[in-house]
């Protein structure tokens, strides 16, 4: 008896079908440039066709070191529609660090934009997989390119009759390499189901549908970004890119295309709030504010409240696959939470000896979703050191981050484990410090770190950006905060800087804080 093959519909499976049912409609805009379904999936029929013909087999990996661009997203599809594995870098690595995790990826082929072509020119001979007929650039077509495939070219010259390359859930999608906030950046692995899954959830919970408009104004080379990318591609929404983030420009944006999602890190929302003629914009057609990435602390959440009147979400999650979320509805009794797990997920708190903690009480977050990593590329140690099971056998990942759990729930961020501080014995979580040095009026932002301390081994140090034109001082700040302060919270002092150094999506660097100060012990 004949049956049906369950069939596999990848992400490039539906910007196809857009393509044939939808293909005058708008899929992707840039700058000046619009793109409607049916060029969209071309273009990537294009590469797809152009990367077989040079010699990709299916799970080779791909880098592309680019700003945000319409290329840059045929690339990465193109790429994965040939069974090729996506490899987006960073642009703000250095040399070595890109050559690094070129290496460590075993990636054949690298598409690069023209800006940062001589960074790639001055690792070239320490990429051991690359061929020449491996190095492509993207941009600035009138210059004369050596040992360079000029992408357009390229690209125009390939045919749009794409070979028919058979995917399957298991296949990997991409390779996105962790940050190195905690330590050496690992190639973190997703497959093509836990992709699609990623897109069919988001979609579930943002309520993405064929009307929305979603703009991205992060790097896509950032996972977080991906929020807003898998989704609107799936189900076929408009995604709007941001080649470069500017707070007015992004109110032109929405204003210009009546936007419906957005997702902004909080940095982004407070110099966006902070534009003076932010109450001019006609902003009613943004439906949802999704904030992730770093930590949204209250007052920012209650100010984003009240600055665009609802739609404001808040989600905690990891590149390696799980998230909770706080819906609107939720933001003014659960204020300082982020929420309770996406569809489909669970999340539950451990002790240090594995046993699941109780409500209320502090224990590291592990959690589960459909979405999770295959594992760590090439690091099967720290991919099983990453792994919780449950009493039924389910792996749930460890993240590393310290939380509870309130009677409801709802999930609260304590701190990072390797960023909570032991003084005297007593764990001090400094995301607690950091809410109320916070309050202060002339505070603009805060990290709080441990520093070296002779008797309570390690003490808390507030390092503080001032607004514009305060002329608050350290001793002033440090008294104000220590009275509001827990005994066993109460900072060793006050250090201004000018700005704290930042990932991609705007979580402060608190290893590289810390270093000087511990090198100074050792």
């Amino acid at each position: 008896m004949n049956t049906f093959e369950t069939p596999f519909i990848s992400i490039t499976d539906a910007i196809a079908s857009h393509a044939k049912w939808r293909p005058d409609r708008t899929a992707l805009v840039c700058g000046d440039q619009r793109l409607k379904w049916r060029d969209f999936n071309q273009a990537i029929d294009r590469v797809t066709s152009g990367l077989i013909k040079g010699g990709l087999r299916k799970g080779d990996k791909v880098c592309v070191l680019m700003v945000n661009s319409i290329e840059m997203l045929e690339i990465m599809m193109g790429t994965v529609k040939a069974g090729g594995v996506i490899v987006p870098l960073s642009v703000m690595l250095t040399a070595e660090s890109l050559a690094t995790m070129i290496n460590d990826s075993d990636s054949r082929f690298i598409f690069v934009g023209a800006q940062f072509a001589p960074v790639i020119d001055s690792i070239r001979r320490d990429l051991l997989n690359i061929t020449c007929e491996g190095f492509f650039v993207v941009g600035d077509e009138t210059a004369n390119w050596i040992d360079w495939i000029d992408y357009q070219g390229w690209r125009n010259q390939c045919t749009d009759a794409a070979p028919q390359v058979r995917l399957t859930p298991e296949d990997d999608f991409n390779l996105i390499y962790s940050s190195g906030t905690t330590g050496t950046p690992k190639g973190i692995a997703h497959t093509h189901y836990a992709r699609q899954q990623t897109a069919y959830i988001l979609a579930i919970e943002f309520g993405f549908d064929l009307n929305s408009i979603a703009v991205v104004t992060t790097p896509l080379f950032a996972n977080g970004t991906w929020i807003m990318m898998l989704p609107s591609l799936t189900v076929g929404s408009t995604l709007v890119v941001m080649p470069q983030f500017d707070p007015k420009k992004f109110l032109d944006i929405v204003e210009r295309e009546r936007a419906t999602h957005t997702f902004m890190v909080p940095t982004q929302y407070i110099m966006t709030m902070d534009v003076p003629e932010f109450e001019r914009f006609a902003l009613s057609s943004l439906k949802v504010l999704l904030s992730a990435g770093a930590p949204l602390r209250a007052d920012t959440k209650a100010r984003m409240l009240r600055m665009f009147g609802g739609g404001v979400f808040e989600l905690y999650g990891l590149t390696e696959g799980i998230a909770t979320r706080l819906r609107p509805e939720e933001m003014e009794s659960k204020l300082s939470s982020v929420g309770t797990t996406i569809v489909g997920g669970d999340i539950r708190l451990i002790d240090d000896g594995g046993k699941e903690a109780q409500r209320g009480e502090a224990g590291e977050i592990v959690g589960y979703s459909s979405g999770l990593m295959r594992g760590y590329y090439k690091k099967p140690e720290e991919t099983s050191a990453a792994v919780w099971k449950d009493e039924a056998g389910r792996t749930y990942l460890r993240t590393g981050d310290i939380g509870k759990l309130d009677e409801d729930g709802f999930l609260y961020i304590l701190d990072r484990k390797k960023d909570m501080i032991l003084s005297g014995g007593v764990n001090v979580f400094p995301k607690d410090i950091e809410e109320i040095v916070a309050r202060h009026p002339e505070v603009a932002d805060v990290a709080v770190i441990g520093v070296p301390h002779e008797k309570w081994g390690e003490t808390p140090l507030a390092l503080v950006i001032r607004r514009s034109g305060t002329s608050l001082s350290t001793g002033e700040l440090t008294l104000w905060a220590n009275d509001r302060l827990a005994k066993h919270q109460r900072i060793t002092g006050v250090e201004f800087r000018d700005e704290l150094p930042r990932n991609a999506l705007g979580k402060v660097l608190k290893k590289e804080l810390r270093e000087p100060y511990w090198r100074k012990e050792g």
